[in-house]
């Protein structure tokens, strides 16, 4: 009996404890991250397939914040269609302003490159891109763990904010551009000279949130080498802006000769790539466009000011402020508004102006698709006019919705604790993605 079961326990035994034959399947985890998580801007549900900490697969759900944006501004007529636009990317408002209001003097044949408030355009989206990037430098160095960066970031992004209302009346949602105008009811010199302190100071804080940040070796350590992409994924994922040029790819449609827009074609401008196309590649191109952002400011006011000077800067049968001299700026302003408030009196200008306002202005037939260089990449609008006051169709291109499709692709292979890196190197907002 103990010879059969010794005999037994010696062919078993070595077949129950052989692991080299057997083969193991290590099965993934399905793992929801958001739309609670802080990182996931409330409103970004992210699928994650993980073998392990390793993310194999990441499908994002989006659509928590959809309003149907593009549908309502075809029930409305093109001013009143104005507001819609800062409520996409809302912390880089004007730039998306400058789009709409491009297409609509498009098919007006009103473009025009020489107008003064074509150089204010170009002033306040520079403003929008400084506002837009410390707000991700800052709130991405916060979710990979260094908060200092944000209340240097936080205190710019305030007296920016302070231009915004100076003009607007409002610190975000400034509706502040009008096609072939703008609001001239908060410009005046003062404001120019605090723009020009503003700058001169901004570089000092941008100068130490870049120090603190790029000779911190966890910063490095967390971004170097995360989030990696190719030119043919790049591509293919329609990717622009700074997520394009980390890359190598200078592609800036504010460089673009041929299709360039505002008054860019009269600035020197430069535009930064990178070699990686990683997470850190993509925070050294933001900081850069700030510095070239406070450059391109300096540029625009140094220009107004060496305009030639002329004293007759209200063209007869224009309601347009068409200055020549920013010396005399602040007098130009004043006389416009005096002569605008002058037409009131009468009665068959009140009558149309207020036909103007609420049943708006007709555009003639045509397709027209317009875009700028906002700081998360091509914005573009297309619209198709039918003779109305109103858009018969308008459709919005907005560069961090297709951030969003390259997520899976650029966090595939990586750890868990790097998504979080890898979606804020990416400066993504979501009114911007659901529209």
């Amino acid at each position: 009996m103990l010879y059969i079961q010794a005999g037994i326990l010696n062919v078993w035994i070595p077949r129950f404890f052989n692991y080299g034959s057997v083969k193991r399947k290590v099965k993934s985890i399905i793992l929801n991250f958001g739309p609670q998580h802080p990182a996931a801007h409330g409103v970004l549900r992210l699928v994650l397939e993980l073998i392990g900490e390793l993310v194999e697969r990441a499908d994002p759900h989006v659509g928590f914040l959809h309003r149907g944006t593009e549908k309502l501004i075809e029930q409305r007529s093109y001013l009143q269609a104005m507001p819609y636009f800062d409520r996409l990317d809302y912390v880089s408002m004007m730039t998306q302003e400058h789009a709409f209001c491009l297409g609509v003097e498009t098919l007006l044949d009103t473009n025009s490159g020489s107008e003064l408030y074509v150089h204010i355009r170009v002033l306040f989206d520079e403003l929008t891109r400084i506002m837009n990037h410390l707000l991700a430098i800052s709130c991405h160095s916060l979710d990979v763990g260094n908060m200092s960066p944000l209340f240097w970031a936080f205190e710019e992004r305030e007296r920016l904010m302070e231009f915004y209302e100076r003009v607007s009346g409002a610190r975000m949602h400034a509706a502040f551009y009008r096609p072939n105008d703008l609001d001239w009811s908060g410009i005046d010199h003062q404001f120019f000279t605090d723009v020009v302190l503003f700058t001169r100071n901004c570089f000092k804080s941008l100068t130490e949130i870049f120090t603190i940040l790029a000779t911190n070796h966890i910063w490095k350590t967390r971004l170097v080498g995360i989030g990696s992409i190719n030119t043919k994924d790049a591509i293919t994922y329609s990717l622009t802006g700074p997520m394009l040029r980390s890359i190598g790819i200078k592609n800036d449609l504010r460089m673009v000769s041929s299709d360039g827009y505002a008054s860019y074609w009269s600035l020197s401008i430069t535009s930064f790539v990178g070699k990686n196309g990683d997470s850190y590649d993509r925070f050294i191109i933001r900081v850069r466009e700030m510095y070239e952002s406070t450059n391109l400011i300096f540029q625009v006011i140094s220009n107004l000011s060496s305009l030639p000077s002329d004293t007759d800067v209200v063209p007869s049968g224009s309601d347009r402020i068409d200055p020549y001299s920013f010396s005399n700026f602040l007098n130009q302003v004043s006389k416009n508004k005096i002569k605008k408030l002058s037409k009131f009196t009468s009665m068959e200008f009140l009558i149309q102006h207020f036909k103007n306002y609420s049943e708006g202005q007709s555009v003639p037939k045509g397709f027209v698709y317009s875009a700028v260089e906002a700081p998360k990449g091509e914005l573009g609008v297309s619209i198709v006019s039918n003779s109305t006051p109103k858009p018969f169709r308008c459709k919005i291109r907005t560069p961090a919705f297709h951030h969003m499709h390259s997520m899976s692709r650029l966090s595939q292979g990586h750890y868990l604790a790097d998504l979080v890196t890898i979606l804020g190197s990416q400066d993504i907002v979501f009114g911007d993605v659901d529209r």
